[in-house]
């Protein structure tokens, strides 16, 4: 559970169903990541309700009784908002909002909010506008009295205070020239990516809150902002990084996470170009999460969808200082040992034993291991550019490191 710090967050409450597709296990640790995600867009999980259900209310997501529930929790306790773990239709979020007379908000809507926030460049804004003006679509009758009581906060940042008020039509062209106006800043960037010369390029990916950012910090000496909260970077930021005496560049994207919204997967996709034009891809590891590899599946997913799996790809296996494996009770019978209660060395006899040498171990916050990172980067740079410009691999030419911000 996310520690109460600040008086200021705003008090919520979290809400999930147990399915055929998701069972209690899968729901914990997807409200663990939605309180996370309340936490870092300034709110506190009060209470998290569930309910096991075949398939959610297509009324109410969850049934009447258990609503009934929520709603006396919330009048009791001055609850503010309330948070569902599934993106609501337009139908479920009015119906909802008459019940329990409060704001209620979706995991869409709260990654929505959180890119409005984060987002720093006008590059950055314009995408998220674009994603909360496509969300903003089909909710727009009813948008009035839904909104009638709320006083911003979380979920009603960005474009959602300035279009509550206008129609399907306006809407719909304010999209189109958010469309024009990231083809044109497409435009721009293709142009920079293609003066930066015949270097080698090199992309982190990851899950979000992984360690991204702290890396790219270490290798490239630079000050990428970080911090222990989802989504700390939006705008993918490239630096010149030398390895002895061998010269690529490094970009730092968007972190993934699991449930993300189809709007912003197609709104950010031009930002993720870095990706789709990379060399080498370094795909960061959060090792210590109890379910790394189904954020390591997530990533892939999405690198699927934008086309860039077959890339070359190193495995970073990150926050090793940070990893535990859960002890066995020897007490108890029948104990039967599973994955949390490996050891470093036996994931590492593990599925991961089929990467070799593309596979590697690693602390950035502590530097752990990180000499022999650099080594591999650099054997598997130096291979590329050999292979890529064979006539250029001893001229380097003097590049203008701030261009590439």
């Amino acid at each position: 559970m996310i520690e109460k710090k600040d008086v200021a967050l705003e008090k919520a409450v979290l809400i999930g169903v147990v399915t055929k597709d998701q069972n209690e296990d899968k729901l914990k640790e997807y409200l663990d990541e939605l309180e996370f995600l309340t936490f870092t867009a300034g709110g506190y999980a009060v209470k998290r309700f569930t309910q096991k259900l075949d398939m959610p209310n297509p009324k109410t997501f969850i049934g009447t009784g258990k609503i009934e529930d929520v709603r006396v929790f919330i009048k009791e306790n001055h609850i503010s908002t309330a948070i569902f773990d599934d993106e609501l239709s337009a139908t479920q979020e009015r119906n909802i909002s008459k019940i329990l007379e409060c704001k209620v908000l979706d995991r869409t809507n709260l990654i929505l909010d959180i890119f409005a926030q984060r987002a720093q460049t006008s590059y950055a804004r314009t995408q998220v506008e674009l994603a909360q003006c496509e969300y903003l679509m089909p909710r727009l009758r009813g948008m009035w009295t839904h909104l009638e009581r709320q006083k911003g906060g979380i979920g009603m940042r960005g474009p959602g205070e300035t279009e509550i008020e206008t129609d399907r039509r306006i809407v719909r062209d304010k999209i189109a020239l958010l469309k024009a106006k990231i083809k044109t800043i497409d435009k721009q960037m293709a142009v920079q990516r293609g003066n930066r010369g015949k270097m080698v390029r090199v992309a982190l990916v990851g899950y979000t809150n992984v360690g991204k950012s702290t890396l790219m910090n270490v290798i490239s000496k630079s000050k990428v902002f970080a911090e222990n909260k989802l989504f700390a970077t939006l705008d993918t930021t490239v630096r010149k990084v030398v390895i002895q005496n061998l010269p690529f560049l490094l970009s730092d994207t968007v972190g993934f996470i699991r449930k993300l919204p189809t709007q912003l997967v197609e709104s950010f996709k031009s930002t993720l170009d870095e990706v789709r034009e990379a060399d080498l891809l370094l795909h960061v590891v959060d090792i210590s999460h109890a379910n790394f590899e189904e954020h390591i599946a997530s990533v892939n997913k999405i690198l699927g969808e934008i086309k860039s799996s077959d890339k070359p790809t190193i495995m970073v296996f990150n926050k090793i200082d940070a990893y535990e494996a859960e002890a066995i009770d020897e007490a108890a019978a029948d104990v039967e040992k599973t994955t949390k209660h490996y050891t470093l060395e036996e994931w590492k006899s593990t599925w991961m034993s089929k990467i070799g040498n593309n596979a590697l171990f690693i602390s950035a916050l502590n530097k752990s291991n990180l000499e022999d990172f650099k080594k591999r980067v650099y054997d598997e740079v130096r291979d590329i550019h050999v292979t890529r410009f064979p006539y250029n691999h001893f001229l380097y030419p003097d590049y203008d490191e701030e261009a590439l911000e």
